[in-house]
């Protein structure tokens, strides 16, 4: 079930792109791409217009991109997630494709195997979640998709043919915690296992959620950054850990800042299973100490076991950082509690 009222991309704010190939998700399989690759469709950006490049096959374009079809059908194209949710809405940007986009479009999801092959997936039973919907050209196509259930592959389908630049699978993480044991430690601040950034005090020049993504950072951009503070206080920024756990070792990476690093960090955290904690909210909770105040180097990963306070159980974490800068991950090792 879905809306097609327009939506302002807003709304999906604090959603992770399950489908994105930052995160693991892959296009598997596509009943044709013969002017563009089906992989374009989760890289990042909103795709280029390059006017005078051409190839063997026509124009290039930064898109998945379907001949034109002379026969009964549509086109299609099946997307593993890299990362398994509950979907909560997605973007279909026809960007640069202006005489070429499909007139309709609609999203079926399954939930699979992760190493199902192309033949098996087509076999698997498919559900829904947009129906067909008008699509405009040259611009993001948002959708409000309703939806519980945790799906693990999404089929984007188009009518007849024609190209799609970028596609956008927002919604909640929801890992299979069946697979952990309580004596395994685990990143619960990684969005792999449902962490998230609710709240940070400036992200002028980097993104919080860059905080927690998989891999250490590709280069500046690619962490979380504040613009130089100038008045008294500090920045801080606040993860909902993916479950509650009880914290063993706390990693904070200023790999690629290396003029810009804070120059002290500390850490705390709470128990607020009851409510919710966001940028309104955080002065209010309960918070500990876990981590003191301690220097950071430049492009180095700093890791904290030893000298870590006891903290018990616990929900979020605040990092704090002394006075602004870039931090580029975080990682929050522990043990899950039931």
């Amino acid at each position: 079930m879905s809306t097609t009222q327009p939506i302002d991309v807003a709304a999906f704010s604090g959603l992770v792109d399950l489908a994105s190939e930052r995160v693991g998700g892959k296009a598997v399989a596509a009943s044709d791409e013969f002017f563009a690759g089906k992989e374009n469709l989760l890289k990042p950006g909103r795709g280029v217009f390059i006017p005078d490049r051409f190839t063997e096959r026509g124009k290039w374009m930064d898109g998945w991109e379907t001949r034109r079809k002379r026969t009964p059908g549509h086109d299609w194209c099946i997307i593993k997630l890299g990362l398994s949710g509950i979907i909560r809405g997605a973007d279909i940007d026809t960007n640069h494709f202006l005489g070429n986009n499909p007139a309709y479009a609609s999203i079926d999801a399954c939930s699979a195997g992760v190493k199902r092959s192309p033949e098996a997936l087509h076999r698997a039973v498919w559900t829904e979640i947009l129906p067909r919907s008008p699509l405009k050209p040259g611009t993001q196509n948002l959708f409000s998709l309703v939806s519980s259930q945790r799906w693990t592959h999404v089929r984007l389908n188009i009518f007849p043919d024609g190209g799609v630049a970028r596609l956008r699978i927002y919604g909640d993480v929801v890992p299979d915690w069946s697979r952990i044991t309580s004596e395994q430690m685990v990143d619960l601040a990684s969005v792999v296992n449902g962490g998230k950034v609710v709240a940070a005090s400036d992200m002028f020049f980097g993104s919080k959620e860059n905080l927690v993504m998989p891999g250490r950072a590709t280069n500046m951009g690619d962490g979380w950054e504040t613009k130089r503070r100038r008045g008294p206080g500090h920045d801080w920024a606040i993860v909902k850990l993916g479950r509650l756990g009880r914290i063993r070792k706390i990693e904070v990476d200023t790999n690629h800042f290396k003029g810009n690093f804070p120059e002290t960090c500390s850490v705390d955290v709470c128990n607020h299973l009851t409510g919710v904690v966001d940028a309104l909210t955080w002065p209010e909770v309960e918070w500990k100490e876990v981590l003191p105040k301690t220097k950071l180097r430049a492009h180095t990963r700093h890791l904290f076991e030893k000298g870590l306070r006891s903290s018990g159980v616990c929900t979020h974490v605040r990092l704090n950082i002394y006075p602004d800068g870039g931090v580029s991950r975080l990682r929050v090792w522990g043990n899950i509690q039931t």
